[in-house]
């Protein structure tokens, strides 16, 4: 994917990308960024659901 067309990307295509290139980066097995991703996924549902009951 060129930047261009990443820079038109809705923004939770941009945040994946910029995560992966994160992990690869930090040379982070991938089973470990699973099980990271499992935890911070858990947690954003968490607080999109206290944002939700809260509206």
């Amino acid at each position: 994917m060129n930047r261009p067309t990443l820079e038109k990307a809705p923004s939770h295509i941009r945040l994946a990308v910029d995560l992966i290139q994160l992990l690869e980066e930090a040379e982070i097995a991938p089973s470990t960024s699973i099980l990271a991703l499992e935890i911070v996924l858990q947690d954003m549902r968490r607080k999109n659901s206290i944002e939700n009951t809260a509206l």
